[in-house]
């Protein structure tokens, strides 16, 4: 009671803000909170005729069957590693970027350099999806036609599908990067120039001036950047996996994830309950993974940490 007293002064306070506030919250009830209620169909053996609240009850079996046909360890296998790849590539290569572009002394130089290295975040993944496909396609890719040229046979890279983890995260990072790298540039041209000048002074050279100064200073937004990350841990990017690798049944062992996979149930078997599961359980499992690595943060240093 005490609280919706507070609420009530808080609101009366400041009615114009709450005002503003309201489109932001009613669409995040909309389409985030509401559509929750289906949730309750990875515990039931939906049917169409019933509804949603009128099919019954099957307890865990659409979890049950998600795990004993072999897939739900094996699409978790791919989208944690996956994820784990893409999230040191691309991150770490950011921060390379980040640093040698603040580096860059020529104006105009700089600017043309960042924004030819933030322009792939513009480019959609269906074009990149083409672009793949017209670079490594068996009969007229790019790839093979220059085998050809030099003498060599054809190569058909979509029957090996050990070579494609790192296709993707090849394609993942150049994508990526240079967006993340804007984060980076800006922890780092917040960082006070006194301590550059300082340290040049005492003999510094530019490696240890970024390995002493730059790294150290630009820490917590790394920190926060792959504690956001690390929250979409179970969580792969169904249009890039879509788009690149497509339908093509001989590289889903080694490139399918959670996403991919349940699209694909769902297009195919229509099996609601089941697809729901597999959705369900990577919410929990990704909303167990950020709050165990935001404590193991807050124990070493707890100004790091998101809550």
């Amino acid at each position: 009671m005490k609280y919706l007293k507070n609420f009530g002064a808080e609101f009366k306070k400041n009615k114009a803000l709450f005002s503003m506030l309201a489109p932001a919250f009613i669409l995040t009830l909309v389409l985030s909170y509401i559509p929750m209620v289906g949730l309750i169909l990875a515990f039931k053996n939906f049917n169409y005729g019933a509804g949603i609240f009128g099919s019954k009850f099957n307890g865990f079996e659409n979890f049950r069957f998600l795990f004993a046909s072999g897939k739900g360890w094996q699409i978790t296998r791919n989208t944690i590693l996956y994820n784990l790849l893409n999230l040191i590539t691309s991150q770490a290569i950011a921060i390379l970027l980040s640093i040698f572009i603040t580096e860059i002394k020529a104006k105009y130089y700089k600017k043309i350099t960042q924004s030819l290295i933030f322009l792939p975040y513009f480019i959609s993944w269906v074009l990149v999806g083409i672009f793949v496909f017209a670079i490594f396609n068996y009969e007229t890719g790019l790839l093979n036609n220059l085998r050809k040229a030099a003498g060599a046979e054809a190569y058909n890279i979509y029957d090996h599908a050990s070579i494609w983890p790192f296709l993707i995260c090849a394609f993942n990072a150049w994508k990526w990067s240079g967006y993340n790298s804007v984060i980076y540039i800006a922890a780092i041209t917040g960082v006070d120039q006194e301590i550059y000048e300082a340290a040049a002074i005492d003999g510094a050279n530019i490696f240890q001036r970024i390995r002493h100064i730059m790294l150290p200073c630009i820490r917590p937004t790394v920190i926060t950047m792959l504690l956001l990350q690390v929250g979409r841990i179970l969580r792969g990017d169904f249009e890039m996996f879509y788009q690149i690798v497509g339908n093509n049944g001989q590289l889903f062992d080694m490139t399918d994830v959670i996403d991919t996979y349940v699209f694909r149930s769902l297009m195919s078997t229509n099996n609601i309950g089941m697809t729901t599961a597999a959705a369900l359980y990577q919410s929990v499992v990704c909303f167990v993974v950020i709050v165990l690595v935001n404590a193991i943060v807050k124990k070493i240093d707890a100004d790091y940490a998101l809550f």
